[in-house]
């Protein structure tokens, strides 16, 4: 993995969540449904979620997206983001309230975000998101497979990863009353 060029936006400041096995932040990455991208436009944050893709083999995270809208004017001013993903676990209660907890997964993501400009690698990036979030379907039997000509009109960004962070808080099977959110929650 490349360095971060600020080592300090990568660190955990609780070591014991910390995760420094490149290939679990991998892992993650290739199996978390969803993230948020973080933007800036001078001094004002802005969030956006995103479906996405890993690509191990070039290093970097690709989202598609319209060509226009307010990632895109943000990253023409500043290029940097942040980007998270991240798996909620149970809930786990506590004595006192303020003492609950939660077992989470997550991973940080460092970089510079671009178009995606060489109709190849859209392509490729495309098929990437196909097999991700559409595994069931195959192409040439289920839909016609994706070829430049179906570029149009389709935008396709590429955050080159800087630096990263894994984090996980686990808990054990039989962790007293630990439950899981969607299942107390009012319909």
């Amino acid at each position: 993995m490349t360095e971060p060029t600020h080592p300090e936006l990568t660190q955990i400041r609780l070591s014991k969540r910390a995760v420094d096995d490149d290939a679990w932040i991998k892992a993650f990455l290739e199996r978390a449904p969803a993230g948020v991208l973080a933007t800036a436009a001078e001094d004002q944050p802005f969030l956006s979620t995103k479906l996405f893709v890993y690509d191990e083999r070039r290093h970097c995270i690709f989202f598609h997206s319209a060509s226009a809208g307010r990632v895109w004017e943000n990253v023409q001013r500043n290029p940097k983001v942040c980007f998270t993903a991240y798996e909620m676990g149970r809930v786990l209660p506590a004595e006192r309230a303020c003492s609950f907890s939660l077992e989470y997964q997550s991973v940080v993501v460092f970089g510079a975000l671009a178009n995606a400009a060489e109709p190849a690698v859209r392509v490729d990036a495309l098929r990437l998101f196909m097999r991700k979030y559409a595994p069931h379907y195959q192409p040439g039997q289920d839909y016609p497979p994706i070829q430049e000509s179906d570029l149009s009109g389709v935008a396709v960004y590429r955050l080159v990863i800087s630096g990263w962070s894994g984090k996980a808080a686990p808990a054990a099977p039989d962790f007293p009353g630990a439950y899981r959110f969607e299942e107390v929650r009012p319909a």
